[in-house]
């Protein structure tokens, strides 16, 4: 496949994970709305993808690989896994508690800006170097982000949209960081996992932390309603099955192109046009104002941008090697 097919490819992936991962957004929102108390959506979430991501896996025969690598290196995915789906998911799933799903959707898109500035922290190769034409689309989604933020709140964030906000950066830098570990991790390892097994790896390993929320979730409130376990559910097989996996592959697709895999990444800006659609059509959430419609524009402008730099450095000479 040209290079140039394979980032399409690659783009084209991380959209359909992106409308699936919206369910995200919409279900938490709506549990929220109803009283539902944040540290069961999550566990239940993980909880409920366990079983179906060991079926998938155990399917085409990956369980025995997959376990392998877990007991030869249980650290490696005990911690990144619990920063890429327990810090990431916990800390969005708190602030579905305060703004409709839109906005939290929308501030998400952080993530594009985080995966490259983490970049020296991770690689030790030529991917260290922070690659400015993603700084810079990434910034004009930054920018868009905090229009969007700013037009909902009239131009003067309370201090709970402050802490909301600071949630949803908490956990647009620990998706990047945990997902980008374990992939550096296995390619140092030569260990070649496809990417339901790296979703049920990351799920495995993330079930000690989950294991804490849910022991919280009890104290706080008891046993979670049908309804919750219900809406749970659907977020797992939309989001935590279907979108991990369609993104996964995405993110593998273009590892050894720093550019190319924060195009990918920023390919989850559309989640703010779903959740949008999703959440006015569903929940009854108000349209954003018109200030918030620029900022929502920027984002967009921003991943199709972001789009183009991929494939652009995708034709270009690469020689990236750990």
């Amino acid at each position: 496949m040209k290079k140039s097919s394979t980032a399409l490819l690659a783009i084209l992936l991380g959209l359909a994970s992106a409308l699936f991962f919206t369910m995200t957004y919409v279900l938490n929102r709506n549990m929220a709305a109803g009283g539902a108390f944040w540290a069961w959506s999550a566990s239940l979430r993980y909880f409920i993808m366990l079983p179906l991501m060991s079926v998938l896996v155990a399917a085409h025969g990956g369980l025995r690989p997959l376990g392998a690598e877990l007991r030869r290196h249980p650290g490696e995915w005990l911690l990144w896994s619990s920063v890429g789906f327990g810090v990431f998911y916990a800390f969005l799933t708190v602030s579905a508690d305060y703004g409709p799903s839109w906005l939290i959707a929308g501030s998400f898109q952080l993530t594009v800006l985080a995966g490259p500035l983490l970049s020296p922290f991770i690689y030790t190769d030529a991917r260290r170097r922070i690659p400015l034409k993603a700084v810079g689309m990434g910034s004009l989604i930054v920018l868009g982000v905090l229009v969007m933020q700013l037009g909902h709140f009239q131009l003067a964030m309370p201090a709970s949209a402050w802490l909301a906000l600071l949630f949803v950066v908490i956990s647009a830098v620990a998706y990047p960081l945990g997902n980008r570990r374990v992939m550096l991790h296995l390619e140092r390892e030569g260990v070649s996992l496809d990417a339901s097994q790296r979703v049920l790896g990351m799920t495995l390993g993330s079930l000690p932390f989950w294991l804490g929320v849910a022991a919280y979730g009890y104290t706080r409130v008891g046993w979670p309603p049908a309804g919750q376990v219900l809406q749970s559910a659907g977020v797992a097989v939309s989001s935590g099955v279907i979108a991990t996996t369609l993104f996964f592959r995405a993110a593998q697709m273009t590892a050894n192109n720093p550019v190319g895999l924060s195009a990918v990444e920023a390919t989850q800006a559309t989640e703010l046009l779903f959740a949008l659609l999703l959440g006015v059509l569903f929940l009854g959430e108000p349209l954003p104002s018109a200030f918030s419609f620029v900022g929502a524009g920027l984002i967009v402008v921003g991943m199709v941008l972001y789009s183009r730099v991929s494939v652009a450095s995708e034709l270009e000479p690469a020689a990236v090697q750990t």
